[in-house]
């Protein structure tokens, strides 16, 4: 009885280390479940939220509060691995209780690595939304300062707080060197900044959750998702504001240009690829999936050029749509052949698609005071969106099913 009362406890250690790292609700109950299975607890019972696990056996109970800490995607990886080794029979109570100890005390990137993952990610997206190779130079220097900020000054407070300082000190960093003559088109830097400090986890989770029929978990995350939006937004507002305080007026932009050398498809897709490694680096990815997530970034970025820019066949939504049903699906094969989890792939692969430019315009037209684009831009930031969430949600239905039949 005290052996199948601690296999419970630790199967539940396991959920909270998933949890805590950026996991899924439906990962999270499977592996509790596997581990509890594996040794031959009877009558238990789970049940997970976005932020707590309340967990009971025949004789166990518990129910705790999990904060995310963070995202450390190779967690999730090792916790993954270690459920398949124990639902194998080859690892004892003991072996589990030493190993996610393990897991848990792992370290993190270190912050020269995130800082490099952070100037590579942000000024490889400056590409993609329309700035030249002089603004990828600009916008590199740009974020290993962000990243040392974010490292450094913004982790230490509340994550609300952290990306509102994020947005001001991206923004007002863009800003100034637009001021001091370096870069060429300021809304394109600003756009690739501050993809860096997107809610890709929280975001892409929610949807999945949703598409697990996991609803109040779902809109739990992508209420948090929501918030991270708007404080970066606010935060690049306030440094615009900053700015026109200083120096007699808010600063005039004209209509969004792209640059022609930097549009072309075999400097977007190279783009794409190393902007999705650098934030597979942020996330905490293991090193050996970096070349994995590259790949699926630019394959999803590769179908919303070819629809939205070539061809002219889709709107912008249709073709983020089409590019990522095109990330999610690609994340499935690679699950199975890399036996990794989807999520590792999804949440890096997806960012190259989120509507970065609108949260900035959006934000822009608003403390600009032209309200009538600045909801012709939200609008059609919120339809990206929802395309996004609708292939995410289709594409998790699509695997699950697939997972049903075969074992039916």
């Amino acid at each position: 009885m005290e052996n199948k009362e601690r296999a419970l406890k630790l199967a539940t250690e396991a959920g909270h280390i998933l949890l805590e790292n950026g996991a899924e609700i439906s990962r999270v109950e499977d592996t509790i479940q596997h581990i509890a299975t594996a040794y031959e607890v009877e009558d238990e019972s789970f049940y997970v939220l976005s932020n707590g696990i309340i967990a009971t056996g025949k004789h166990y109970a518990s129910a705790e509060f999990i904060p995310i800490k963070g995202t450390q995607l190779s967690r999730i990886v090792e916790v993954n691995q270690l459920s398949r080794e124990v639902s194998s029979g080859t690892v004892t109570l003991d072996e589990l209780e030493s190993r996610l100890k393990a897991i848990r005390q792992s370290p993190s990137k270190p912050w020269w690595e995130i800082v490099l993952g952070t100037a590579l990610g942000v000024s490889s997206f400056s590409i993609l939304f329309g700035g030249s190779f002089i603004d990828a130079g600009v916008t590199f220097v740009i974020g290993i300062l962000l990243g040392l900020f974010m490292t450094f000054v913004g982790s230490r407070t509340t994550r609300i707080f952290g990306n509102l300082l994020g947005g001001l000190f991206g923004g007002l960093l863009c800003i100034t060197a637009i001021r001091l003559g370096c870069g060429e088109h300021l809304p394109n830097m600003i756009i690739g900044t501050i993809i860096a400090l997107v809610p890709g986890v929280p975001f892409t989770n929610g949807m999945r959750d949703m598409a697990n029929e996991d609803y109040l978990s779902g809109t739990t995350r992508l209420l948090d998702a929501f918030l991270v939006f708007l404080c970066i937004a606010l935060g690049m507002a306030l440094a615009f504001l900053v700015d026109g305080a200083f120096h007699g007026g808010m600063m005039q932009l004209g209509e969004p240009v792209a640059d022609a050398v930097t549009r072309i498809w075999y400097v977007q897709l190279p783009a794409a690829f190393i902007g999705t490694v650098g934030f597979a680096v942020l996330f905490g990815t293991p090193r050996r999936y970096y070349l994995a997530c590259g790949f699926t970034g630019m394959v999803g970025w590769a179908v919303y050029v070819v629809f939205a820019w070539y061809t002219g066949l889709l709107s912008v939504a249709g073709a983020a749509f089409f590019g990522a049903l095109a990330v999610a699906l690609t994340s499935d094969l690679l699950a199975v052949v890399r036996r990794c989890p989807t999520t590792v792939f999804l949440i890096c692969g997806i960012i190259p698609l989120v509507p970065g430019g609108g949260i900035f315009w959006t934000a822009y037209y608003l403390v600009s005071n032209h309200l009538r684009m600045a909801a012709t831009t939200g609008f059609t930031a919120i339809k990206v969106t929802i395309a996004i969430a609708g292939a995410i949600v289709i594409a998790a239905s699509l695997y699950n099913l697939t997972r049903r039949t075969k074992k039916q």
